[in-house]
Order: C-alpha cells, then sequence, then structure tokens
C-alpha cells in the first residue's frame, strides 16, 4: 500500500507528545500539521505555512458539510448555555429532594440527576453536584461517591447520545475518514451502530445503579463511604475539598421552575424525531445532511422556547438572556478549532498514507480481530496522559478508521474502541477536566475522587478490553450483555472478597 514509511507518522506522533506534554490540542495539532508540510515541501517554512492555509484549513472552512456541522455546533453550544444558567436543573431536583431517604434513593437520585443533564457533560457536575452534597451528608454516603457518580453522568453518558455537541463532534470525524475511504454509509447510522459497542462508557453509567442498589461497594470507596458512616467525617485528616462552582450556574437570583428543563427538552425531542422520522427514521438511513438540517431546527426551537420561559419566569432579562446564548456560542470556538485541524491532519495522514504503513506492519502479523482491543488500548493511553478525550478522539479517528478498513477489522467496532478507550483513559486521569470538575462539584479532594474512582474505572476497563476481543470475533452488539452481566459478578465478588478480608482482621 502506497505509503511514505515511517516519517508518515511523525505527525500523529508529534500531535500526541505535544498534547500529552502541554494539555493543548489546538497547538499539537497545528504543530503535527505543520511539521508533516515541513517534510513535503522539502524543508521550506514559508511553502508549509501556505499550504496549510490554502490546502488543507481552508478547504475544510469551506466544505459545505464541514460548515453545517460548525453551525449545528454553535447552536448546540447557546442552547446548553441557557440551560445551564436557567437554574432549571437546580429547581427539578429541589421539587424532589424531600422523597430522598434513604442512601440508595439518594445515590440513584444523583444518578438520575445526572442523565437528565445530559446535554452538558461540563455542566452535570456543577449542576447536580451542589444540589445533592447535602442530601449525602445527611444519609451518610461519601462526598467521594457522589464524585463517582457525578463523573460516571457526565462524558460516560455524552458519548453515547449522537445528538448532542459530542456526537456530532464525532460524527464529523467519521465523515471525514469515510470519505477519505469511499464509504458511502451515513456517519448518523454508523454513530448509532456503535452505541452497543461502547462498552466502557454502558458498563460505568450502568455500575452506578448497581453498587447503589446492591451495596457491593470495594476499593478505597468502601473505606470512604465506612468513614462517614461510623465518624460522621466528611473528609480524610489532611484532605483539600475543591468548591470553585460558578455561581450563576446554580443561583438565578429568583425561584426557577423545573419547566425550563423539560418543556426545552421536550420541544427538541419532539421537533428532532419528527423530523427525522419525516425522512425514514428509523426505517431507512436518514442523510448526514438531514440529521444535521434537523437537529439544528430543534436545538434553535428549543432555545427559542426556553429563552420565553426564562422571560416568562422572570429568570433574567432579555439582553442578559441574549448574552447568555451567545457566550455558549463562543465557548464551542475552541471545539471548532480542534475539529477542523482534525479533519486537517486527517487529510494530511491520507496523503502520506500513514494509516497504509500501519496496515502494512500489521498485516499478517496481528489479527484483524484483535485490532479494536489494541485501538482500545492505544486511545485509553493517550486520554490518561493527555486529560482529554476530544483530542484522543481528534488523534486517533483519523488513524483507526482507515487502519481497521485495511486490515478487514470491524470499522464500527474499532470506532467505539476509540470512544471507549477516550473515556477509559479520561476517568482514570488525575489532570481530565472531567474529573477535577466532578470533585468540584461534590466538594470532595480529588485525589481522594481519584483513588475511589479509579478501582471501578480499572475493573470496568478491563472487561472492556475482553468485551472489544470477544466483539472483533463474533461482531454481535451482544457482547454488551456479557459485560454487563461481567461487571455485576465481578463487583460483587470485590465486595464480598473485601468484606472477608476486613472480617478476619
Amino acid at each position: 500500500m502506497e505509503n511514505m514509511g515511517f516519517i508518515s507518522l511523525i505527525p500523529p506522533i508529534l500531535s500526541i507528545v505535544l498534547a500529552v506534554l502541554f494539555r493543548n490540542v489546538i497547538v499539537s495539532l497545528s504543530v503535527g500539521i505543520f511539521a508533516g508540510l515541513m517534510m513535503l515541501s522539502g524543508g521550506n517554512p514559508i511553502a508549509a505555512t501556505t499550504s496549510t492555509i490554502r490546502d488543507y484549513v481552508t478547504p475544510q472552512l469551506t466544505d459545505s458539510y464541514n460548515a453545517a456541522v460548525i453551525v449545528l455546533l454553535f447552536f448546540i453550544g447557546g442552547f446548553v448555555s441557557l440551560v445551564e444558567h436557567s437554574g432549571g436543573g437546580a429547581a427539578l431536583a429541589s421539587r424532589t429532594i424531600h422523597y430522598i431517604n434513604t442512601k440508595a434513593k439518594t445515590q440513584i437520585s444523583a444518578w438520575m440527576g445526572g442523565l437528565i443533564i445530559f446535554f452538558s457533560d461540563m455542566g452535570t457536575p456543577l449542576i447536580v453536584g451542589p444540589v445533592f452534597e447535602k442530601i449525602f451528608d445527611k444519609v451518610k454516603v461519601s462526598r467521594e461517591k457522589l464524585a463517582w457518580i457525578l463523573d460516571s453522568t457526565s462524558s460516560p453518558v455524552a458519548i453515547l447520545i449522537p445528538f448532542i455537541g459530542w456526537g456530532v463532534y464525532v460524527m464529523g470525524l467519521i465523515r471525514e475518514e469515510f470519505n477519505h475511504l469511499g464509504i458511502n454509509a451515513s456517519e448518523f447510522t454508523a454513530f448509532v451502530q456503535t452505541i452497543p459497542f461502547q462498552f466502557y462508557a454502558i458498563l460505568t453509567v450502568l455500575a452506578v445503579p448497581t453498587v447503589a442498589l446492591a451495596r457491593i461497594d470495594f476499593g478505597a470507596m468502601r473505606q470512604a463511604d465506612q468513614r462517614v458512616r461510623e465518624t460522621g467525617q466528611l473528609y480524610w485528616p489532611g484532605s483539600t475539598p475543591l468548591r470553585k462552582v460558578d455561581a450563576q450556574l446554580n443561583s438565578t437570583g429568583v425561584e426557577s421552575h423545573p419547566s425550563l428543563i423539560w418543556l426545552p427538552l421536550s420541544v427538541l425531542f419532539v421537533t428532532l424525531f419528527s423530523l427525522l422520522v419525516a425522512a425514514g427514521f428509523p426505517f431507512e438511513s436518514v442523510p448526514g445532511s438531514d440529521f444535521r438540517v434537523a437537529l439544528s431546527t430543534a436545538y434553535f426551537f428549543a432555545a427559542v422556547v426556553l429563552m420565553s420561559l426564562m422571560i416568562y419566569f422572570k429568570v433574567k432579562r432579555l439582553g442578559d438572556i441574549f448574552d447568555i446564548y451567545i457566550s455558549g456560542m463562543q465557548k464551542m470556538v475552541s471545539v471548532v478549532l480542534i475539529l477542523v485541524l482534525a479533519w486537517a491532519l486527517g487529510s494530511l495522514l491520507k496523503e502520506m498514507g500513514a494509516a497504509n504503513y500501519i496496515v502494512d506492519l500489521m498485516e499478517g502479523n496481528v489479527p484483524s480481530f484483535i485490532v479494536p482491543a489494541v485501538i482500545f488500548l492505544s486511545a485509553a493511553g493517550m486520554s490518561f496522559a493527555t486529560g482529554s478525550s476530544w483530542g484522543t478522539f481528534a488523534i486517533m479517528l483519523p488513524l483507526a478508521i482507515p487502519m481497521a478498513a485495511g486490515l478487514e477489522a470491524p470499522i464500527i467496532i474499532s470506532i467505539a474502541a476509540v470512544l471507549s478507550g477516550g473515556i477509559f483513559g479520561d476517568h482514570c486521569s488525575p489532570i481530565s477536566d472531567s474529573t477535577i470538575l466532578a470533585s468540584t462539584g461534590a466538594g470532595c479532594d480529588h485525589i481522594d475522587h481519584v483513588r475511589t474512582q479509579l478501582p471501578y474505572a480499572l475493573t470496568n476497563g478491563g472487561i472492556a478490553l475482553v468485551s472489544f476481543v470477544i466483539a472483533g470475533l463474533t461482531e454481535s452488539g451482544l457482547t454488551v450483555l456479557i459485560s454487563v452481566f461481567a461487571m455485576i459478578a465481578t463487583f460483587y465478588t470485590l465486595s464480598r472478597v473485601q468484606k472477608n478480608l476486613v472480617l478476619k482482621h
């Protein structure tokens, strides 16, 4: 297969190394692209710079598909910002607090709160955490447990939903690689097909009710809950709880109302699925263009309804509401930059034959069924080192998709492996934004959160790794059922083993 040999791997390797060192995906992608074009231009920096702008960045911005994705991301950013500042999430939680009077109910309620705020992975811990922390203290469940629940219902939930920013971002990356490979499948259909194979995210989301209902804590989490239950101490001696919640996310100055959550989301769902059904969903594959138009329309209508409700309930003045909406759009600029640079890097890697080189190295040496597991480990390692699942997707998908196609490995499962690996590494990483925000939202020490979450994350990561081997062999979506049963059995076993060890001592 045509490629430039090892030097074709220099741009992605350089991007990964810089992302690990500086934790800045935009800079690392830019340098990786520039380095690749320096090699293509014979070391001429002027030619490399002009080619970067003319041949790689500008075409991504002028492409009609890419432009539609960028517009959609801005619509999503504005809506999410409105919801976060409306106070509706806190109001919905506060209306149900008096029903929460047991440990299990408290944990399940916080978990359900995280599921409801599915549209904002960053907003989940900052909205749900402060509402539930005092309830956790009252029923004597540790702040570390709350942080784990917040972390388990942020990015693991977001990556499973195709019609929010995460799904749109990933579908943009998938579409670019499908275009390069001549694959005519809809990126929306491809994303939906990955969902049963996103083992780590599914296991993590389901682990919370498993632990809460069956009371099967283990590892450092068991010790933390025991500390609160027996001594009433919220923190270990020497712990430093994090609390830097934006007050605007939790206090609007007036009493908000639950309808500011459920009514705009209802409008969003009804609009979206009405338009998708008209396009043939779920019996026919929905073209990506139809999906983007439907989603943009749904988010626009939902935002209009939410703005109207905020005015009706006197949550904010009209001028402030527009400022919030525009600021939410502005927050998506960095996401758009990452996406454009990822598209550009994918084009460059195709021209240099990076994936072809990897295929040549692995062909005949690595069986195709093991490829998803290898991709999962690679994505997990990068995400752990960088603390960024989005950066991992941007760098890994342009390599993983053509590599899977060249090695005749299942492409859908390989995409899911990148997504699962990115979330797994992010969950284990102490420098991850989502991990830090979970500690902040729960008001607990950050290192204590990492220590208590790690045994659960590693257990689910190990099960996910084995599941990708099985899925690579069978290509069956039913593998996820095996994964869930394995998670429940493993959690129960570890809990019993630890309990017996404590009793012996």
